[in-house]
């Protein structure tokens, strides 16, 4: 590994569109969602960069609009969970192998085509698929993604670059390596950003993946699958699989390769996992990763000179946008006393 001549600065954030009425995004926005809904896709997993279908299909519809077919994606069973793993450990050697700068530069071509060619693709699969409005897409599927890619090169080109203190005469050096194994990323229906960030984030560093996305978020995710392959993935370093979550579970935490888990869901599935983890941990050539976000107690907290108008439309959209289903929905408030009444009344 060289770490010795590469540095990624800090990347600015993504510009949001507005979307605005005439506006050249909402127009070509517009026409993505109306090719979306044309034609019914038909979806399926990808294993080792081979794409593959079952046969046994579930059919994807717009939660707002149940009636509307968008097309079908193919259930995986056992076997397939089990190939996605084979193929992740056969391209694991030659992935972390590489220089990580090669590495990063994959990600940032995947950003670059977010930002560009895809970035209407995405945000109209998101609406469709997980029923965002053109705002709530923009800033998670096109933004939030793109920010995810970009900045985890910059603070992995920090984390590198991290070395431990000389003594005279003696030259201390720590190379990074990937884990012994391959990373499990099991990913929500409600944020595409998150979605594509815990297998990416893995990757990254050197990591061989097995995502499973919630059904419910399928569209985008394989929107997002095909940027990262156009921008030069290699195959089987993120294998894309459709199947239960239990069963997911049973295969890959009784692997004695499995090395980690990247997570975002609910609370209990959470601790399942760990309980299942921690049970299993005497099957596993080394101790496993366990990373998850839960949600939380997003609060807001406003000062005695706030303006009750501005305050009552930021209490609103902050925990009522995208039906308050995300984790960073404000679902507590400190109000001072001289502005409770007013903002109480007004928000009811």
């Amino acid at each position: 590994m060289n770490t010795g001549y590469f540095e990624y600065a800090a990347p600015a954030n993504e510009p949001v569109l507005s979307y605005a009425p005439g506006s050249p995004e909402r127009i070509a926005l517009k026409q993505q969602l109306a090719a979306f809904k044309e034609q019914e896709a038909d979806i399926p997993m990808y294993i080792g960069g081979k794409e593959v279908r079952t046969g046994n299909t579930a059919d994807l519809r717009p939660p707002h609009e149940i009636k509307h077919k968008l097309g079908h994606f193919h259930m995986g069973d056992a076997s397939h969970i089990k190939a996605a793993i084979t193929a992740a450990l056969a391209a694991r050697e030659k992935w972390a192998a590489m220089d990580w700068e090669q590495r990063a530069g994959i990600f940032l071509r995947a950003a670059e085509l977010l930002a560009t060619k895809y970035r209407f693709h995405i945000n109209a699969a998101t609406m469709l698929g997980q029923s965002k409005n053109a705002f709530q897409a923009e800033i998670d599927s096109a933004c939030e993604l793109i920010d995810f890619l970009r900045y985890n090169v910059h603070f992995l080109s920090e984390i590198y670059r991290q070395q431990p203190v000389c003594a005279p005469g003696i030259h201390n050096r720590v190379e990074y390596r990937p884990l012994e194994g391959f990373v499990l990323a099991v990913t929500p229906f409600n944020f595409s950003a998150i979605a594509g960030n815990l297998p990416t984030s893995a990757a990254m560093c050197g990591n061989v993946v097995v995502w499973k996305p919630a059904n419910t978020q399928v569209f985008a995710a394989h929107v997002f699958m095909k940027v990262l392959i156009e921008a030069g993935l290699p195959d089987g370093v993120i294998n894309l699989v459709y199947a239960s979550g239990p069963l997911i579970g049973d295969i890959c935490f009784a692997d004695p390769r499995f090395a980690g888990i990247h997570f975002t869901g609910s609370t209990g599935v959470f601790q399942t996992m760990w309980k299942t983890i921690g049970e299993n941990i005497h099957k596993y050539k080394t101790y496993p990763r366990i990373v998850g976000e839960t949600g939380g107690k997003d609060f807001v907290l406003i000062h005695q000179s706030a303006n009750v108008d501005i305050t009552v439309t930021a209490l609103a959209r902050g925990a009522f946008e995208y039906q308050g289903q995300k984790c960073s929905a404000a679902s507590r408030a400190y109000i001072p006393n001289n502005l409770a009444g007013d903002i109480k009344s007004k928000l009811v």
